[in-house]
């Protein structure tokens, strides 16, 4: 079952709202994607905004409360960012091109009862995207404004996902 504030982009059992309602159900394993919005290292320029008016601390809480259900396997994923220096370093940083996709995204991954991923397709990297400022991004993450560029930029890798339900279950 999928859990989400949003509603599901993909047909099949979807729980749409917030997790703390069903999370002490009988689980065999829960694995996580939090919200990254005030936790990566990428909105780091609004750090101090963040931690001033306590957004920043409400989400590596929330981290932790998914952390800490009575599930035995859990993995939460969350790009780099806070988690790593103010809860605990990831277990394992995986990247698209680990498994098929000519792209990169450090996408860090936080395991209980799980084993670390075993890359299936290593492929070449993708282009990379300089921009004005002259920072290197990977092309994919070049998308112009619109109302869902935070949630194309926020998805995890298909290949990734894929692993994870087939390495995992």
């Amino acid at each position: 079952m999928s859990c989400d504030l949003l509603d599901t982009d993909t047909p099949g059992p979807h729980y749409m709202g917030d997790i703390r309602d069903v999370l002490d159900r009988e689980w065999d394993m829960m694995i996580a994607f939090p919200p990254c919005t005030d936790l990566s290292v990428s909105g780091a320029k609004h750090f101090a905004a963040k931690i001033a008016d306590g957004r920043q601390q409400r989400a590596l809480d929330f981290v932790q409360l998914l952390m800490n259900a009575p599930i035995d396997k859990i993995a939460i994923e969350n790009p780099i960012g806070v988690i790593s220096s103010k809860i605990r370093k990831p277990d394992q940083i995986v990247q698209p091109y680990h498994f098929g996709h000519e792209a990169t995204k450090s996408t860090c991954l936080w395991l209980k009862g799980l084993p670390l991923l075993v890359p299936t397709n290593v492929v070449g990297k993708g282009n990379r995207h300089v921009t004005k400022s002259g920072k290197s991004l990977p092309e994919w993450y070049n998308l112009p404004p619109s109302v869902d560029r935070w949630k194309i930029r926020s998805k995890t890798f298909r290949g990734i996902a894929d692993v994870m339900a087939s390495q995992w279950s």
